[in-house]
């Protein structure tokens, strides 16, 4: 059960699982985490919070399972995080370019997971679920970042 949890099912067992987990994580975003926007910032953070801890749980768990300190199905890690790329974000959630700055951070979430630059890569050696999920949840974090400042450059601009 955690292992199919891990692996999103059957997405895990795809061509570049960690952009098929990136893009369930968007489409969770999309449909779910934008209702606990809707309740406030903190609500969206905290639900946030709380689905990369069980991220962290369920990832170690499945990693002993499968017998791989962090196995490429499991793509967990990349839904949890996905949704971080556009908290405090109010440009994607109205306007015009929304659904542009969407795209965007999608690709600067996958840029980020892929090319692990600014410490990311030193992430992946903490032990168990931490891992796994912690380099995801930093590269959402500096996708985030980038997308703000793309965002308050599209508008100022």
């Amino acid at each position: 059960m955690m292992v199919s949890i891990a692996t999103l099912g059957p997405l895990g067992r795809l061509r570049a699982p960690g952009t098929w987990g990136s893009a369930a994580g968007l489409l969770w975003w999309a449909l779910v985490v934008r209702l606990a926007h809707a309740k406030g910032w903190h609500h969206e953070f905290i639900f946030n919070s709380l689905v990369v801890l069980m991220a962290i749980v369920i990832c170690g768990v499945a990693a002993l399972m499968i017998g791989k300190k962090d196995p490429q199905e499991v793509i967990l890690d990349e839904f949890a995080a996905m949704p971080l790329v556009f908290l405090f974000n109010p440009y994607v959630y109205s306007g015009k370019s929304s659904l542009l700055l969407i795209l965007l951070g999608f690709l600067l979430f996958r840029l980020f997971d892929i090319t692990k630059p600014f410490g990311i890569k030193a992430l992946e050696k903490l032990p168990g679920g931490f891992g796994i999920v912690l380099d995801d949840v930093m590269a959402a974090i500096y996708a985030n970042l980038v997308l703000h400042a793309i965002a308050w450059l599209w508008v100022i601009l």
